[in-house]
């Protein structure tokens, strides 16, 4: 308890409304560091998942595509590339969790012509380029995923420590220096009584010679 602090009566009042709002923030903060886990941990699972998805895809399409390269050779994909014409579009919204800002990316494609003519190129190529197409929008998810378990991660490490220092410090500090002024104040009840008891022996001794 800090020393400048009085034991009065209106003190004790005021640390007894403080100790109740430190409950009350910790258990809130309790909460909110369990829904927090519990979202973070369903995070890492989904990132693990599309991890192995995305590793799933970019394998046979790497191999997909330099089956095509040996195929049709380098200068004929070299030439056909710049028939690919597909705009990719990402969009970044938000969502939050408990407070805790959390990307949302989308990911989606528009083909435009020219495309390349069938003639003279191996399916290889159309199989790579799906490949990588669908690869490309499980990497949205992924950065989104990733970021999210970076963001979220964060948070439960300041609200741990939030909890802690309520749980460790604050509310401790609090109760001993509520136990601290209620004692001294009851101490001084017993004193003032004491003294009141004395004065009135002495006030109806004095009656007594008096008399």
């Amino acid at each position: 308890m800090p020393a400048n602090i009085a034991p009065t009566k209106t003190n004790l009042l005021k640390l007894r409304q403080d100790l109740k709002f430190a409950s009350l923030g910790h258990e809130l903060l309790d909460q909110k560091r369990s829904i927090l886990i519990m979202e973070l941990l369903n995070l890492v699972d989904q990132t693990v998942d599309y991890q192995n998805r995305v590793e799933a895809l970019l394998l046979p399409a790497f191999r997909v595509f330099e089956e095509a390269v040996c195929s049709m050779g380098r200068r004929e994909i070299f030439l056909t590339a710049p028939a690919v014409n597909i705009e990719s579009s990402i969009r970044l919204k938000e969502r939050k969790i408990m407070g805790v800002a959390l990307p949302v990316v989308e990911t989606s494609f528009t083909e435009h012509a020219p495309w390349y003519s069938p003639f003279g190129t191996n399916f290889r190529l159309d199989l790579a380029a799906r490949d990588f197409k669908e690869a490309l929008k499980l990497l949205g998810r992924l950065a989104e995923l990733k970021i999210s378990v970076m963001r979220l991660a964060l948070e439960v490490k300041k609200t741990i420590r939030k909890v802690n220092a309520l749980e460790k410090i604050a509310i401790p500090d609090l109760r001993l220096a509520v136990a601290h002024i209620q004692n001294r104040l009851e101490e001084n009840e017993r004193d003032m009584f004491i003294l009141m008891k004395v004065i009135k022996q002495k006030l109806e001794t004095k009656k007594r010679e008096q008399a």
